[in-house]
């Protein structure tokens, strides 16, 4: 697998591209790289350890391009980063004893109250609005659930952050999908950890991809940041729901089963 044709690399770097534009506005471009994965032949458990690899060059070099212009608050994000990584962390060891079928059951209900949430609520996210929780208990209580979500499992992650940053800290959608993404990031890095210790990347096709991922997320936070809410809610409806689609008629308890066996080696 470390020896792809120039021609498969190629088209990895492009999904990496076409995936880390999507993710940088909405979310959901595990659902364009994991498949590219395991088209171009990777094993599941090599597949989802290289998708942690790549996407966590697209999740920083959109943090960064938002940072640079002014979305992101650095200072604070520093205790939704470490209560981030605990909840990804936990979630990466737990899985292999937690019942998948509950979270299965309740993770599409709240992707469809996500696109429902954008799509009808016409005044939300184009302003900053009056905060329902203060940022420390936010981060301690979002950081470790979501982290422990992004950890087990992770579709919707990212549309879940951005319910959870305009609706409760009355975030703007720019400023909510700027600060989505350093938690995406540090999720992401977590359980990439894991596979790397466990020897399951396949660097190859990460970087590769990373590469793509890294050009396709600096264009997406570019267009985001011009366009707004105009564009990063539909985009956030559409892909709440198209993730919605994938676990309920695709076969969930085959990735949680590829994710345990990561775990054990």
């Amino acid at each position: 697998m470390e020896t792809l044709s120039i021609e498969v690399l190629a088209l990895l770097f492009l999904a990496g591209l076409a995936g880390g534009f999507v993710d940088a506005i909405a979310g959901g471009g595990g659902l364009i790289s994991v498949p590219a994965l395991l088209a171009a032949g990777l094993p599941p458990v090599n597949a989802l350890a290289t998708n942690k690899a790549q996407a966590m060059f697209g999740s920083f070099a959109a943090a960064r391009a938002y940072a640079l212009k002014g979305h992101m608050n650095w200072g604070e994000m520093k205790l939704a980063i470490a209560f981030t990584f605990t909840g990804s962390a936990i979630g990466t060891l737990l899985v292999q004893v937690l019942d998948s079928q509950l979270m299965m059951q309740v993770i599409p209900f709240l992707l469809i109250a996500a696109a429902l949430y954008f799509a009808f609520a016409p005044s939300i996210g184009h302003i900053d609005r009056h905060h329902l929780m203060e940022h420390t208990p936010f981060y301690v209580l979002f950081g470790l659930c979501l982290g422990f979500y992004d950890g087990f499992f992770g579709p919707g992650a990212g549309s879940l952050w951005a319910v959870a940053f305009v609706s409760v800290l009355g975030f703007n959608m720019l400023k909510a999908t700027a600060h989505t993404k350093v938690v995406n990031f540090t999720s992401n890095f977590a359980s990439f950890l894991f596979f790397a210790v466990a020897g399951h990347v396949l660097w190859m096709p990460a970087l590769s991809m990373a590469a793509g991922q890294f050009i396709g997320a600096r264009l997406g936070a570019g267009l985001a940041m011009k366009h707004g809410a105009q564009l990063i809610r539909p985009l956030l409806v559409i892909m709440s729901l198209i993730i919605t689609a994938k676990l309920i008629h695709g076969d969930p308890d085959n990735i949680i089963h590829v994710w345990v066996v990561g775990l054990l080696g």
